[in-house]
């Protein structure tokens, strides 16, 4: 074998090493996140530098990428054929096969072998990797790649200044490589790191609690004026302590004259009940803060706002008459993110949605009809002007519900478990 054969060999060899390489740090870029490069440099990781400068500036470096790959195929079909026919000659000789014969058989050797070689070695083995190891290759390959579209600018910029004089030619503006995901990809990047391991079901769950809070608003998750324990602005401390002894609130409304629509402030029994044991002779006026007020359909996230500025952590929620339809308060915000909060004072509290049998459930009123569907999978046709189960059901019912009341919905059997006045406090769903 002489020396022009060999290198030969040499070249190419080399040639499909620059193909892989091209291959690998294209496929590597794409694949791995700005978030994880910021992530490596905060950690102090020096090669993260370089390659947020290729990752930051896509289009230039895939473009360099291709620049590469273009040059190496061609080189690959420039070399291939002499490099075969040099290699095989000595089996061409010894078979006596003709020159034109051997032409056209180290051709199609050369052609198979360096498709082989190209496709394989150069371009599916690094691509997979680089897939599957998009962060250690983009660290590995950056440098070079950066250097490498340095040293090749004039060349690039023609081909990707040919490109875009091409693409106006049929009206289309090249668009930038970022990519903003929807809410809803989103929580399937979310489910899927659920599903790899790198979250787990509490994270998961706060995640997409987050998400839905902005479609909560103020009358979802208020306390609704029946359910209101308040105090009376003229009320004397024994009967102020006996509300407090039976109820363990920190906070409660204020109200005059006996109506629930004139609420004029919330008192904090912290501040109080040292008055009151020191028998200090002070009015329950003394001790009213204001409350602020946000509607019935304030976003809970607007209302957590206004509740921050005021420095608040209960605000009055109005209807649309001005009147009280309840109250909102920062633990009932919380709630949406983190779930249940229970303190010292909420062990005679049972959750909203119990299982009572085999196929039975005790539901709270005040369910909201999307939670029940989340949960049970159910489809509730006409909840357009009602919120929670209680609503729907009187609605369904066209009359005033009364204990023992039942609907069939579907396979389903809504039974009304109990009543207070004309509220539903609790259903029972039976499964069909």
């Amino acid at each position: 074998m002489d020396i022009i054969t060999i290198t030969n060999l040499i070249i190419l060899a080399i040639l499909i090493a620059l193909t892989a390489f091209f291959v690998a740090s294209e496929f590597a870029v794409v694949k791995i996140r700005m978030s994880r490069i910021d992530q490596l440099i905060t950690e102090g990781n020096k090669k993260a530098v370089v390659a947020k400068k290729v990752a930051g500036d896509l289009d230039y470096y895939l473009s360099a990428c291709q620049l590469g790959i273009t040059v190496t195929a061609l080189g690959l079909g420039a070399i291939g054929k002499p490099a075969v026919e040099r290699f095989m000659y000595p089996v061409f000789d010894w078979f006596d096969v003709s020159a034109s014969t051997a032409s056209i058989a180290s051709y199609a050797i050369a052609f198979i072998l360096v498709t082989f070689l190209h496709v394989v070695v150069g371009e599916m083995a690094p691509k997979t990797l680089a897939i599957q190891f998009s962060e250690k290759t983009t660290l590995l390959l950056a440098a070079p790649l950066y250097w490498f579209g340095k040293l090749m600018y004039p060349f690039i910029w023609a081909l990707n200044g040919a490109s875009r004089v091409l693409l106006r030619a049929f009206g289309v503006k090249p668009a930038p490589h970022e990519q903003a995901y929807t809410e809803e990809e989103l929580r399937i990047v979310m489910a899927q790191s659920f599903q790899g391991g790198e979250i787990n079901g509490t994270k998961l769950a706060y995640m997409e609690n987050v998400f839905s809070f902005d479609e909560r608003v103020a009358k979802d998750i208020m306390v609704p004026r029946t359910d209101l324990i308040t105090l009376d602005k003229s009320m004397e401390y024994p009967d102020i302590v006996r509300i407090l002894d039976e109820h363990n609130y920190t906070r409660y409304p204020v109200i005059e004259d006996g109506s629930k629509d004139r609420v004029v402030g919330v008192v904090n029994v912290k501040k109080m009940l040292p008055h009151i044991v020191a028998g200090r002779d002070r009015k329950l006026e003394e001790f009213v803060r204001d409350l602020p007020v946000v509607l019935e359909i304030t976003p809970i996230q607007d209302a957590m706002l206004k509740m921050q500025q005021e420095q608040m952590h209960m605000a009055l929620v109005i209807d649309e008459y001005g009147g009280t339809a309840g109250i909102l308060t920062l633990e009932d915000i919380l709630e949406e993110i983190v779930g249940e909060i229970r303190d010292e004072f909420d062990e005679d509290e049972v959750a909203d949605i119990r299982k009572i049998g085999e196929r039975e459930y005790l539901i709270s009123g005040r369910v909201l009809l999307e939670e029940l569907e989340k949960r049970f999978g159910l489809v509730f046709e006409d909840n357009e002007e009602m919120d929670t189960i209680g609503g729907w059901i009187q609605y369904q019912k066209g009359t005033t519900a009364q204990d023992g009341d039942e609907i069939h919905h579907g396979e389903h059997i809504w039974a009304v478990a109990e009543t207070d006045n004309f509220q539903i406090k609790h259903v029972i769903l039976r499964h069909g």
